[in-house]
């Protein structure tokens, strides 16, 4: 190759860039697909807008480290969305709710987003003080920051609102959800609990979530609230803060503890012990009941049929699912 072959006149350089910017815009301004659809790219200034239905799955930064999210978006692109809190045996790679309900073909046709944190084994989906000490943890689990910070303003570049938001939980996730909403009311405009324990600080209950968390994953109690005293517990205590709850729509649920049909498929030993739990469970639904009617404030607190496992709890978001589409003023 001479020299000659190699100079380029700087009309035909200057061109050769602009060809190259005018590929690289169209590349931007073209498509991103989302389940076999093509969707805009939005104009520049314009209000970041959902994708219209569709599943997906999110990697999230957090103090943590990147936590999984999975995400079924709103049918038409809404802004509303609600978030769906495990329960103690929270799986590393995926939500119960997700594998063992139906709840996203039940929601499939709503303007909500459904939002399922994954991960969140016995952590309460609190902000523990330091990592457990009896079983080598090495990150502090913070999942309150995590779903009231960390996870909104991730989503927020997505078009979902941080202030329009729901939240629900089953056993771990169901008190979990009343405290999150009595802590972050501009976040969240209802909560709901399902066979939640939802008054951790009655006598002697403290010693049932040691228990609890020790047997799933040798968790240490008092790395996450302190020991028994500690405001910690106080502060998680959806009983206790029952008065930050005012004018919240709320629903909270609990079986009876006694077995139905839904419990055929599991091993006696399963259904003996979702029974014990359903039970303390019930207790506490009620406790919590009496409290918010002492306080005056209106919720929907119901005692059902059924035992500590997940067909109830699918029943039970079924049931909430027109007061949490009417709190959001999802169409």
């Amino acid at each position: 190759m001479t020299g000659h072959e190699v100079r380029v006149d700087n009309r035909w350089a200057a061109r050769g860039r602009l060809r190259k910017v005018s590929a690289v815009i169209a590349a931007v301004a073209l498509m991103v697909w989302v389940g076999g659809a093509m969707v805009s790219a939005a104009p520049i200034g314009a209000p970041v807008r959902a994708p219209a239905g569709g599943y997906e799955e999110l990697w999230v930064p957090s103090g943590m480290g990147p936590v999984k999210v999975q995400v079924q978006w709103a049918a038409r692109g809404g802004s509303s969305a609600l978030y769906v809190l495990d329960g103690l045996r929270a799986p590393h790679d995926h939500s119960q709710w997700t594998s063992d309900t139906d709840v996203l073909q039940r929601f499939a046709g709503d303007n909500v987003t459904l939002v399922f944190p994954v991960g969140g084994h016995s952590s309460f989906y609190a902000d523990w003080y330091r990592p457990s000490s009896t079983n080598g943890q090495v990150n502090t689990y913070k999942w309150e920051t995590f779903l009231t910070e960390e996870l909104p303003a991730f989503l927020a570049g997505y078009g979902v609102s941080r202030t329009n938001n729901a939240i629900v939980g089953a056993s771990m996730g169901g008190g979990a959800a009343l405290t999150l909403a009595a802590h972050h009311r501009d976040q969240f405009k209802f909560a709901g609990s399902f066979s939640g324990f939802v008054n951790p600080t009655f006598p002697m209950w403290n010693e049932a979530v040691r228990a609890a968390m020790w047997d799933e994953g040798r968790y240490n109690v008092d790395d996450m609230w302190g020991p028994v005293g500690d405001p910690a517990w106080r502060r998680n205590d959806p009983t206790v803060q029952a008065e930050l709850l005012r004018g919240l729509p709320i629903y909270v649920s609990a079986g009876n503890g006694v077995p139905g049909v839904p419990d055929v498929p599991y091993w006696f030993g399963d259904t003996v012990n979702a029974m014990g739990l359903e039970a303390m469970a019930m207790t506490a639904t009620r406790i919590f009941g009496d409290r918010v009617a002492a306080l005056g404030i209106p919720a929907r607190v119901e005692i059902v049929n059924g035992t500590h496992t997940w067909p109830y709890w699918e029943q039970a978001i079924a049931t909430a699912r027109p007061m949490i589409l009417d709190a959001l003023g999802v169409n």
